[in-house]
């Protein structure tokens, strides 16, 4: 439905390259990355406000590259909402409506129908002034929908909502989007992409490094930063060396450090990763052989969001999470030798 071809956009100090993208009808579609990325200049571009070096965009097989805003057929949800502070819910939503000389039976209807799918119904008589943040973007996304586009972009729509108000407007995209409604979002929070994707592009540099489902994405990412963004920290180039009386395979992560990993992958190099889920801790080596065991020094303690991450120098860094019960119960200690240890089989090898 929408297809970016080889774009690239420029400015003095910034540049987005080679940007190819797919978006089929009825997809929620994420661009995912960083602040500064370059994720909300390729919304722009798709919706006419910033213009291409060159390059394509092509909407419902028409060439848009290089059409008026105005017959793009896309709606735009800013970040910061913009909306008219100075008119009320009901006449910012209608203000596409009114502008283009819809008529009046026609504007109610929509009115009606919007205000109820977005829960904003008893809001129409307020002042925009008086809102939430929650309550100011589902007005927004209102007034986008009153002129309903074929792709409904929308640039951080989350980042201004309390905590507590995020799930409702999850609900409502995600109804939207069930309903039919191509969606193109962009945001920076790895749960966003999680809970509402499709498919995900990660924006990185101005440049887009992967793209897939978030499954594919973040169970097999193509490098660090991508492995990082998924909230993956143990990632570690390696060079496999097949061990013929062993079942498992050695990855070898510096001259001194290896892991005995599970793969069938033939490929030489590439990098390992393990979850820190996956790495138990111990006062001594397991006595089980097919474990891979490593003595380090806990360096620091990091409060994480269901317990804490332990950072450990084994000779390479590993992060380890542990619930608040283990953390409570073992004592776990600044500068306290431990060890770790993880299960070959849970050890994914990524080739390349």
């Amino acid at each position: 439905m929408l297809k970016i071809n080889n774009l690239h956009i420029k400015f003095q100090d910034f540049a987005l390259s080679n940007i190819n993208l797919s978006v089929n009808k009825g997809e929620y579609f994420m661009l995912l990355g960083e602040s500064g990325a370059g994720k909300s200049v390729i919304l722009e571009c798709i919706a006419g406000l910033v213009r291409q070096a060159q390059g394509e965009i092509i909407l419902k097989n028409n060439d848009i590259s290089r059409s008026n805003i105005q017959k793009r057929k896309v709606g735009l949800v800013f970040q910061d909402f913009a909306l008219f502070p100075h008119l009320t819910v009901k006449e910012n939503i209608i203000y596409p409506l009114k502008i283009r000389k819809v008529k009046k039976e026609i504007v109610a209807n929509k009115l009606k129908q919007l205000a109820c799918d977005l829960n904003i119904d008893n809001l129409l008589s307020r002042s925009i002034t008086t809102l939430s943040g929650g309550e100011k973007q589902r007005v927004a996304l209102a007034r986008t929908l009153t002129l309903e586009p074929d792709v409904l972009l929308l640039d951080e729509p989350l980042s201004s909502i309390d905590v507590s108000l995020k799930g409702e407007l999850r609900t409502i995209l995600r109804r939207l989007n069930q309903n039919g409604q191509t969606i193109v979002h962009v945001t920076h929070d790895y749960e966003e992409a999680i809970s509402l994707a499709h498919r995900i592009a990660i924006v990185h540099n101005g440049e887009i490094i992967q793209v897939g489902t978030p499954a594919e994405v973040f169970q097999h990412p193509k490098n660090k930063f991508v492995a990082h963004f998924g909230g993956i920290k143990n990632f570690y180039a390696a060079k496999l060396e097949l061990q013929a009386d062993k079942e498992t395979t050695k990855a070898c992560i510096t001259e001194r450090i290896a892991f005995e990993i599970l793969t069938k992958h033939k490929a030489k190099n590439g990098h390992v990763l393990i979850g820190q889920k996956n790495i138990l801790l111990s006062a001594e080596p397991t006595t089980n052989n097919s474990q891979n065991n490593f003595k380090g020094i806990i360096q620091e303690i990091i409060p994480a969001r269901f317990g804490f991450e332990l950072v450990v120098d084994t000779g390479i860094i590993f992060y380890v999470a542990v619930t608040s019960e283990a953390y409570s119960s073992h004592k776990y200690k600044q500068e306290q030798e431990i060890w770790l240890s993880f299960n070959p089989s849970l050890v994914r090898f990524i080739p390349g």
